[in-house]
């Protein structure tokens, strides 16, 4: 477990998402919640997780400081934490116990694969950073052939009119007229990136999949629309790299 400090009694039960503030006072005012066997009268008092007993209506109520999943992003899911219109990425953990969880980076709303979701704010910066240059693999399905005069130019960097693209890696897969298969590694994360690089050399995108972040690796047995909690030694090699 993290090592805690003490928190308001309000803003533990609103981190478990107990309610929200006014209702956790209210609850409190009602004699719902006791606190170590006592029946607490103030919703501002200072609790220790992981040593005081928090109970509400008979139920005792843990505390988890953070919380790693690993989602393989399905189509048609935007990667958010709230839409108007569409389901997000945080709509697809349906047993998370924080209510401050995000998408660390984002996919294309059409775009498949690898996103970790996460309420640990200092490993988001260390893997998002472009000082960083954390190495993001993909695979794509692109229309027509490729030659190696196109990943020449991929490996170089392209011009996108808004920035160069540092050099990617590029390992094509198999490759006729019809359609080619690339896996394809950058250390930059702009909007629609892999999709414009390869804009760039005159070829569509028809098919887009994130592998691996870091030294994050897709789970190949999460369907898309899946999802599991990091191990222990994931969460340690990501933030030891």
């Amino acid at each position: 477990m993290d090592k805690q400090q003490k928190l308001r009694l309000d803003k533990y039960l609103a981190d478990m998402q107990i309610g929200t503030r006014s209702q956790i006072k209210d609850m409190v005012r009602k004699g719902r919640v006791m606190v170590d066997g006592v029946v607490v009268k103030s919703s501002d008092i200072k609790v220790l997780p992981g040593v005081d007993d928090i109970v509400v209506d008979g139920q005792q109520v843990g505390y988890v400081g953070k919380e790693y999943y690993m989602l393989n992003k399905p189509q048609g899911v935007v990667s958010a934490t709230e839409d108007s219109s569409c389901k997000t990425v945080l709509d697809c953990i349906t047993d998370k116990q924080r209510k401050d969880l995000f998408p660390v980076g984002r996919l294309d709303k059409d775009t498949e694969g690898l996103l970790l979701i996460t309420n640990d704010g200092e490993l988001a910066h260390e893997l998002l950073s472009p000082k960083k240059h954390v190495e993001k693999c993909y695979y794509a399905r692109i229309n027509g052939s490729i030659n190696s005069a196109m990943v020449d130019e991929l490996e170089k960097g392209v011009d996108l009119g808004d920035f160069v693209s540092l050099p990617a890696k590029v390992e094509v897969l198999s490759s006729s007229d019809a359609e080619s298969e690339v896996r394809i590694v950058i250390v930059e994360g702009k909007f629609h990136q892999v999709k414009r690089m390869f804009e760039s050399v005159g070829r569509t995108v028809i098919f887009l999949k994130r592998l691996s972040m870091g030294s994050l690796l897709l789970d190949e047995s999460l369907l898309p629309g899946e999802y599991r909690k990091l191990t222990e030694a994931e969460i340690m090699t990501l933030k030891n790299r």
